[in-house]
């Protein structure tokens, strides 16, 4: 199983950006792809991004598609996600995930590994 661990979370203001990353270690590393999901409070967990491990091919969610970047690092096993000019709304626990999937990307069940979670706030 891969285990995987999120950084750059943080408290910033409307119009800031953020960059997340997420580092993939254990026995089997990602093979299909790599995605990001969030929560916010009281709601359930939501696609943002996903990327395919191989050919590095991205999709985003309608919401994030104009603001956010996913990429990724293959020599570090690291997938990052670039946040532009952010909303309050775009707060929420975000969570990094992995699968050996190429399709479902957008579907949380569909990932076998998941982060514990990084925090971001944005104040209006």
């Amino acid at each position: 199983q891969v285990q995987l661990v999120e950084s750059g979370g943080g408290l910033v203001q409307a119009g800031d950006s953020l960059r997340l990353s997420c580092a993939a270690s254990g026995r089997t590393v990602p093979t299909g792809a790599m995605g990001w999901f969030r929560q916010a409070p009281g709601k359930e967990r939501h696609f943002v991004a996903a990327i395919t491990w191989n050919t590095g091919q991205p999709i985003y969610a309608d919401s994030v598609k104009d603001r956010f970047a996913v990429s990724r690092d293959k020599a570090k096993n690291t997938v990052h996600l670039q946040m532009n000019t952010l909303k309050p709304e775009d707060t929420a626990v975000y969570y990094c995930a992995a699968t050996g999937r190429y399709w479902g990307l957008q579907v949380g069940v569909n990932y076998d590994s998941w982060g514990q979670g990084t925090q971001v706030t944005v104040s209006s």
